[in-house]
């Protein structure tokens, strides 16, 4: 009898002596998570064996509302989408963001705007302002539109390499595409015919802005050559001698199979849309030409403009969903991913 008492208190004083020692590592381990600023998974395999908070500690934008949101406009913000918009995701998973083609018709900033009125998308991202008969239409459904500018963008004029001209002024430009000169000869060029390429007017912000602010809203002259999109013209350019395109900087600059062209207001103001000394084709891909950021941000470089997010003013979740990613790409984090992705910081 005596023999067994002595088992039963040396098993008794066993697992009180494994019970102290796990609860002692319980206590560390909780006070470890608490001065980390984590919390412990609760045992069991329920649904809510998730870190508490997970998302909170994670995603660190003031303001941002949980969902699925639909965003969409322009071409020109491309590689914001896959290149910045991507560490938003990954940062708030909560925040999901869904890109939404147009029901028909091409992707741009004016489909954009438009869907944004229609009630389709929740914001939507731009090349150019809000138009005011944009404006005038919402204010008839009962609310207003905001632009927030986030970056700075710059046109940059493409030709061949083998075109031999210092540069262009703007209002050579412009003649140009009013078919008003038409051989490269009357620009200090070689008698060459000037080939010129543009997409449509339809296909979004850029041909918009173009249209607007160096036309001068004039048409387009019978010369003009349309092209679907900026890949097609590049591959013209490179295989025509003496053709001409336009568009957003970070799709000309760094190509290797065509020249990014300086444009001044003044023939004695040539500014490159390029950081000098020009990289030249035998160099690339391994070195590329680089944006002339600190030219596009004095305004030095002729041809600049701002990206916009267009948000909603209705008081509602999507005006909230669309400041709160506007607020975000402010950020300096987020504007380092800007200038990453091609772009120039607006701040």
């Amino acid at each position: 009898m005596s023999q067994k008492n002595e088992t039963l208190s040396l098993f008794l004083a066993v697992v009180i002596t494994i019970g102290l020692i796990f609860g002692g590592l319980w206590f560390f381990m909780e006070r470890w998570a608490q001065l980390n600023g984590t919390v412990a998974k609760p045992l069991g395999n329920s649904n809510t064996d998730k870190p508490i908070n997970q998302f909170l500690n994670k995603c660190n934008v003031s303001n941002l509302p949980e969902g699925t949101f639909n965003y969409g406009g322009s071409t020109t913000w491309a590689p914001i989408r896959k290149d910045v918009d991507s560490s938003l995701q990954s940062q708030c998973p909560r925040f999901t963001l869904r890109y939404t083609q147009p029901p028909s018709g091409q992707a741009g900033s004016g489909t954009g705007i438009r869907m944004l009125i229609d009630n389709q998308l929740a914001f939507s991202q731009s090349s150019r302002s809000v138009k005011a008969e944009e404006n005038a239409e919402t204010q008839q459904k009962g609310f207003s539109l905001k632009e927030i500018p986030v970056a700075i963008d710059g046109i940059a004029i493409a030709v061949n390499h083998n075109l031999n001209i210092p540069g262009l002024t703007v209002a050579q430009l412009k003649d140009i595409y009013t078919g008003k000169i038409t051989n490269w000869q009357q620009v200090g060029g070689l008698n060459l015919p000037i080939t010129v390429y543009s997409r449509s007017k339809e296909a979004g912000g850029t041909v918009e802005f173009f249209v607007e602010n160096i036309l001068n809203k004039e048409n387009f002259g019978a010369n003009v050559n349309y092209v679907d999109t900026t890949t097609e013209a590049v591959r013209k350019l490179a295989a025509n001698p003496g053709g001409i395109y336009y568009a957003s900087a970070p799709e000309i600059v760094p190509q290797c199979i065509i020249k990014p062209l300086p444009l001044g207001r003044t023939s004695s103001q040539f500014v490159p849309p390029y950081q000098e000394p020009f990289v030249t084709p035998s160099q690339c891909p391994n070195k590329r030409n680089q944006l002339n950021s600190q030219a596009f941000r004095s305004g030095d470089y002729a041809i600049t403009r701002n990206l916009f997010v267009i948000v909603k003013q209705n008081g509602q979740t999507d005006q909230q969903a669309g400041e709160a990613y506007a607020n975000w790409l402010l950020t300096p984090q987020s504007q380092d991913l800007i200038e990453k992705a091609g772009f120039v910081r607006i701040k």
